[in-house]
């Protein structure tokens, strides 16, 4: 892989305040590259620096071997496209018109915008014919993160950076949204800069992670490596107190059974997992099919569980 994205000596500071102090960093050409650090590390800030949206006060920041400062801002953020926590889509378009805004800018025709769009939704799920005309205030928070991230990818861009899109979402809306994520990736092959504060959401998805503290770089490397050698003790910590899964993940599906959130019915050709199972089993199955049939201790199936259930469940 080549470098695409490269920092050298990058400092910024706000007044007194450094948020980022000499910043070294290189990112490779198609790799999903993980910013993770506690609040106030300089993960955003770093990702702001990389399309222009703030800019070092010291050292340079360079897109494929030249100055972020010396392109045309605007050309430069055609290639590139950034998903915020708060996906902000356009409250009075549609999703089809969402997502079809970057693309209808470039001066694509309406046949092919129409295609892209359509092709885009049923990847991530959503019928087209049903979704394409609704408007974000009638979709869940899953579904217009999905959206979201559709209108970054519809374009193509050869970067996308994500500002913890998911730290808002229930975990199995999470989860299922990382497995698209990795998806996506795999059929695109973009540079992906993702920032977040979950060491666990970072080892899931990251192919070389970089964790921060008070603006400084402590180590960038594969997840194994930080994970098995970690270089300092704040980085053996920060793995330790951050990588276990929220404590819904570690519920056991029984639960759902015990307190009714289960149909009794028995459905062929559907993935199934055992009741004693924990959650994080359960969100990994229903992040790619709409339900599951669950099997008590004899292998008997009890019923099907579905992801409305799990999210019924959740909300209690």
């Amino acid at each position: 892989m080549s470098t695409i994205i490269e920092f050298q000596k990058v400092s910024k500071q706000y007044g007194e305040k450094k948020v980022i102090d000499g910043l070294n960093l290189k990112i490779e050409a198609g790799e999903i590259f993980i910013l993770v650090g506690p609040s106030g590390s300089g993960k955003t800030s770093t990702l702001k620096m990389i399309n222009a949206l703030s800019t070092p006060t010291t050292g340079d920041i360079y897109f494929k071997g030249k100055k972020i400062k010396d392109y045309d801002l605007k050309k430069l953020r055609w290639q590139m496209w950034y998903v915020l926590q708060q996906i902000a889509l356009f409250p009075n378009m549609t999703v089809e018109q969402n997502i079809e805004v970057i693309p209808e800018m470039l001066g694509w025709d309406r046949k092919k915008r129409k295609q892209t769009t359509a092709q885009l939704l049923q990847q991530v799920g959503l019928d087209p014919k049903k979704y394409g005309h609704r408007y974000p205030n009638e979709l869940s928070g899953g579904e217009q993160q999905r959206v979201g991230i559709l209108r970054a990818i519809a374009a193509s861009p050869e970067v996308i950076l994500m500002d913890e899109p998911f730290s808002a979402l229930d975990p199995l809306s999470r989860t299922s949204l990382q497995e698209l994520v990795l998806d996506l990736h795999q059929q695109l092959g973009s540079t992906l800069v993702f920032v977040t504060h979950n060491m666990q959401e970072a080892m899931k998805l990251g192919d070389r992670i970089a964790i921060m503290q008070e603006g400084k770089l402590l180590q960038c490397d594969r997840p194994e490596v930080i994970q098995n050698q970690p270089k300092n003790e704040f980085v053996r910590t920060f793995f330790e107190e951050t990588a276990p899964l929220e404590s819904t993940s570690h519920k056991k599906v029984r639960v759902l059974i015990d307190q009714k959130f289960f149909t009794k019915e028995k459905k062929t050709n559907l993935s199934q997992i055992n009741i004693d199972a924990d959650f994080t089993e359960l969100f990994a199955l229903l992040a790619k099919n709409e339900q599951v049939t669950v099997l008590g201790k004899n292998n008997e199936e009890i019923g099907t569980v579905s992801r409305k259930q799990v999210f019924s469940f959740l909300s209690q």
